[in-house]
């Protein structure tokens, strides 16, 4: 029906891979313009399940890596480096934290949570020297939320798709993956511009997306807004339908990694109109069936398909 970013792990790596979650005592430099960050963001970033920022890259990882492999028998991890911008620091700071993570034994990947507007060539130098020196994959993960310019101005986003595009096309130049966050039911957006996002990450070939269903933390500006009745969240029927149509616009080759957020209750005052994501999961595969649709069905808009059209006649 999709591609599930587990397998594709599995196919890659030879086995289940898990990943560790690492906090940095950084910020983000949306937080940081007067602005106080995106209208989505809680004051605590998004990483819920990972340690304090205290405690250092290395006992982060062991602890959790320790904790993983007694319950699962986990053989091999992935570095993520989630909360706020992980590339918003200095050349040598961040260099210190990823040599800290790359001589954790059994990671086979360090993956990079950041903004499009915080890709450097010189950050991307040092990690192509990480990967050929440790043999550990690079993947990076840039948030890009929606491709309506007018809902990431509104959202505070502090960047656009410009940005977007460059630091995509700089990354590719390294071979890294690239994964893409996506929320399809932002205030203001509609149906179309989901089928816009898939089509426009779909031509940028981005390797995996990772969805996510809005929820609104209680003290984001976004709550605020939702609580004043100045914006509407669309219901759950109209997200599973922009899914639905996503993925059938989507690539069949990108890889799924979320299709809903997964976010404890006691922080978010809205979130996945009170349902568990695992129920939401089952129905949104009962519609995929019901409409026949499978990703990448609706794959038909790129090289040149309007001349193959003509030809046709």
């Amino acid at each position: 029906m999709y591609r599930i970013y587990s397998e594709y792990l599995k196919d890659r790596y030879g086995q289940k891979v898990y990943k560790l979650p690492v906090n940095l005592p950084i910020s983000c430099p949306n937080r940081l313009n007067g602005k106080g960050g995106c209208t989505f963001c809680a004051d605590i970033g998004t990483g819920f399940e990972a340690m304090s920022a205290n405690n250092s890259v290395k006992e982060q990882l062991e602890r959790t890596k320790e904790k993983i492999e007694k319950r699962y028998n986990a053989k091999k991890f992935i570095a993520y480096f989630q909360n706020y911008t992980n590339t918003f620091m200095s050349l040598d700071l961040f260099r210190s934290y990823i040599y800290e993570a790359a001589n954790v034994r059994d990671i086979v990947e360090i993956s990079i949570s950041t903004r499009p507007d915080c890709i450097k060539k010189e950050y991307l130098d040092f990690l192509a020297e990480i990967e050929e020196q440790y043999k550990i994959k690079i993947h990076f993960e840039l948030g890009l939320q929606t491709v309506n310019y007018h809902t990431l101005r509104h959202i505070h986003r502090g960047h656009g798709l410009g940005e977007f595009i460059q630091a995509v096309l700089l990354i590719r130049k390294y071979g890294f993956t690239i994964c893409t966050h996506m929320i399809l039911n932002l205030p203001g957006d509609t149906l179309e511009d989901a089928i816009e996002g898939a089509k426009f990450l779909s031509a940028l070939e981005i390797d995996i997306v990772k969805l996510h269903s809005l929820y609104l933390p209680k003290n984001s500006q976004l709550y605020t807004e939702y609580r004043n009745g100045t914006i509407t969240l669309c219901s759950k029927e109209e997200y599973l339908e922009r899914l639905a149509e996503f993925l059938a616009y989507l690539s069949p080759d990108i890889v799924i990694e979320r299709l809903f957020s997964r976010v404890p209750e006691e922080y978010a005052a809205f979130s996945n109109w009170g349902t568990s994501w695992w129920k939401l999961k089952d129905e949104f595969e009962q519609l995929m069936n019901q409409k026949h649709y499978i990703q990448g069905c609706k794959f038909n808009y790129l090289n040149g398909a309007a001349l193959d059209k003509e030809l046709l006649k």
